[in-house]
């Protein structure tokens, strides 16, 4: 800031000058240069060299009124000093302040370390108001900051309107430090005592709120209006953008967005004595929101803890953000625990820069509650966070598998043994650039399960280091795949490449195996899954590309103009044939895995004219999904007659997907079983979805990898060998 003050009012700055052994040379200004000027002080337009009979000094005369005029002097600190006093003689005459209180007559003063860098503690600034009409000593002292190797000298007519600032014999000592020390101590042990007394009558206070209302937050309901109609007691007042709104009765804060801009309610609250753990509930509504240029852009409150003085403190609750329109009104909450110096409680609902959108907000509660269970979570946390640390691994290739081929329907190594490939789908790499405990997730799917082969779950944008969470280029992201590979190999498993996209390959799908081929050609442990769940597209473009329509969802190459596509607003696919040709361009002859039509489901085009060629590379296997709503099982028979095939994605959930009739949504319980027995009659190498407590179907109910009983269970038990039967076919 005070470089950019310096800038803008264009002061010379005078390098420092040759320091000797008075800590200020020339302080008495009676050495004078060639130039007729003070020996080693800087000379400036606004600045005037005066004798009044045998004695100089300088002058600083405020030129352009409202502007900063600085005289700047770096000295050495005396090695060893602890405290310093400055001494001067000044006269001050015709000085008028600026707009602002500060904006007089000051010696500011900084340190600096070995290294020039400024250093957090400051002195006081000798400040001065009001004219001096004679010349009159004035003095400071101050202690010297741990490390402080530089003290720069700045006296300034701070922003003054106007004035004229005579100064002579400006000198520095060193002190002892021990009266300065104690008044240090002194003063903060008084401060320390009011602020205490401050917070615990702040805090009383809050605790009578909370007694008359039980709720820290008065009219958290909106219901009591203001007599002058402008909005709700205790809220302030109505503006365009934030405002007391009412339906069938019922009143509640509305904010409405202005295009790119924070828009937001700021409320504090005080925290009663005693409260180890809060609450804060409400209920929400959002309507018509775009989100800005960030992803954080939404919805959102934002939440703080301060302290008596109100200075921001540690401890308070991630925001509680919404970055699309709600299904009507919804209810949130957030619980946290409460640091000892906490006094205020602070929340900002907000539309935070959103391009549009309407944030409604009611029933605000916030009470305290019991910390007992907050502090079970937070240790809970704290074990899963300690087992996140997996050690990295260097690559021990005499550990590692041995390369597969498809030979017919099998797959077998390069000893000419049939591998059965099963396992689990590690997720969350498609998702965010560091996904949630990738190295755990493979840890317990091969160590612990006893998985032979995981499919990793990966996206091209984060591969090239190109979304907003990455600044290097994806090299992180790149490196965690490769540990992650590197582990798995290492205990002789293999780990599927997935590149999680949908629709129908494009050209960032080229992009991506240009690169990823090239880097794992050839690695004996590598698969690769070239495209998750093609969909909404017919056999022909999906092995030989052309154009998709997007707003029908249909492939509508064969019947559209040109013009008509563009307007279709739909995109030209490669196909899977030209990715299992980018893939062996490379030189990567690994085992290319391929998901069928109809998100994966469907696999009947492949024995019906539409399979993949392999010219140069070890095979084709063919990537099956399906879940507790598909049937048509059988349709799978003529396809393994002919070809390995993957089971890349299968399971069932108690947790019904909210895009399908929940009637045919079927028991995981009764399915689960039965799949499992279906795949091992048949010997389909499968990999079951997914380890990871936030997704459908999930395998584990937390991050503690405690298996469900309704699927992970299943998998567990057929890792380790038992069988299943399969009752019924679907």
């Amino acid at each position: 800031m005070l470089k950019k003050i310096m800038l803008v009012v264009s002061c010379m700055l005078l390098a420092t000058a040759a320091l000797s052994s008075d800590i200020i040379p020339n302080s008495n200004f009676e050495k004078i240069d060639s130039n007729g000027w003070a020996e080693g002080w800087p000379r400036t337009a606004f600045m005037s060299y005066e004798q009044e009979g045998t004695n100089h000094f300088l002058r600083m005369n405020a030129l352009s009124p409202n502007k900063m005029h600085m005289l700047y002097r770096e000295v050495k600190v005396p090695a060893g000093a602890e405290a310093l006093e400055l001494t001067w003689r000044h006269r001050i005459s015709n000085l008028k302040k600026g707009e602002k209180s500060w904006f007089d007559a000051r010696i500011m003063l900084e340190f600096m370390d070995g290294n020039r860098k400024g250093l957090p503690a400051k002195p006081k600034a000798p400040s001065f108001g009001k004219n001096v009409a004679e010349w009159t000593d004035c003095k400071t002292q101050f202690l010297v900051p741990k490390d402080a190797k530089i003290l720069k000298l700045m006296p300034a007519l701070f922003n003054v309107e106007s004035g004229t600032w005579d100064i002579d014999d400006m000198q520095i000592k060193p002190i002892s430090a021990n009266e300065l020390k104690a008044a240090e101590a002194k003063h903060k042990e008084q401060y320390n005592k009011a602020k205490a007394a401050e917070s615990e009558k702040i805090r009383n206070k809050a605790a009578q709120t909370l007694a008359n209302g039980g709720s820290l937050i008065a009219n958290g309901s909106f219901e009591e209006l203001r007599e002058d109609g402008m909005g709700a007691k205790h809220w302030g007042s109505n503006n365009e953008n934030t405002f007391v709104a009412s339906e069938a009765g019922n009143h509640f804060m509305r904010i409405t967005a202005k295009p790119n801009k924070l828009v937001n309610i700021y409320r504090e609250y005080p925290i009663p004595t005693g409260a180890k753990a809060l609450e804060l509930s409400w209920r929400q509504r959002v309507t018509g929101l775009k989100t800005g240029e960030k992803p954080w852009f939404d919805a959102r409150f934002i939440f703080e803890l301060k302290d008596a003085s109100r200075n921001k403190i540690a401890g308070a609750p991630g925001p509680a953000y919404t970055q699309k329109d709600t299904s009507g009104w919804v209810t949130k909450s957030t619980r946290f625990l409460v640091p000892d110096n906490a006094t205020y409680f602070v929340f900002m609902p907000c539309l935070f820069e959103a391009k549009a959108g309407t944030f409604d907000i009611d029933d605000l509660v916030l009470k305290p509650i019991d910390p007992a269970p907050i502090i079970a979570e937070k240790k809970k946390w704290e074990r899963i966070e300690a087992m996140r640390n997996i050690p990295v691994e260097q690559p021990n290739k005499a550990k590692w598998p041995a390369e597969l081929k498809v030979v017919g329907n099998k797959v077998i190594d390069a000893n000419g043994k049939e591998v059965w490939l099963q396992g689990v789908n590690v997720v969350g790499l498609e998702s965010l650039p560091f996904g949630s405990q990738m190295m755990k997730s493979t840890q317990v799917a091969v160590d612990e399960w006893g998985s032979n082969c995981i499919r990793l779950t990966v996206k091209e944008q984060f591969w090239f280091g190109e979304s907003i969470h990455q600044k290097d280029g994806g090299a992180a992201y790149r490196k965690l795949i490769d540990d992650i590979i590197t582990f798995t190999a290492n205990r002789g498993a293999y780990v599927v490449l997935d590149l999680h996209h949908f629709r129908a390959p494009r050209e960032r799908d080229i992009r991506f195996w240009s690169a990823a081929a090239k880097v794992y050609a050839n690695h004996p442990a590598v698969l690769f899954d070239i495209f998750n769940e093609p969909h909404d597209i017919s056999w022909e473009v999906w092995r030989n590309g052309g154009f998709v329509g997007e707003k029908g969802k249909i492939d509508e190459s064969a019947f559209l103009s040109e013009e008509e596509k563009c307007k279709n607003q739909g995109f030209e696919s490669c196909g899977m044939q030209k990715l299992v040709e980018v893939v062996r361009s490379t030189g990567a002859r690994n085992i290319i895995i391929a998901g069928g039509c109809h998100w994966a489901n469907d696999l009947s085009g492949v024995v019906n004219g539409y399979a993949l060629e392999d010219k140069t590379g070890n095979g084709i296997m063919y990537s099956w999904h399906t879940y507790n709503w598909h049937g048509g099982w059988e349709r799978i028979l003529p396809v393994l007659e002919k070809y390995p095939v993957y089971l890349g994605e299968f399971g069932g959930d108690t947790k019904k997907m909210g895009f399908l009739p929940l009637d045919i949504q079927e028991d995981p319980y009764t399915f689960c079983p039965d799949m499992l027995g279906f795949v091992q009659k048949h010997k389909i190498h499968w990999g079951a979805f997914s380890l990871a407590p936030n997704s459908t179907p999930r395998l584990v109910l937390d991050w503690e990898y405690t298996p469900t009983p309704f699927w992970g269970e299943f998998v567990i038990e057929a890792l380790k060998g038992k069988r299943f039967e399969m009752k019924r076919m679907r």
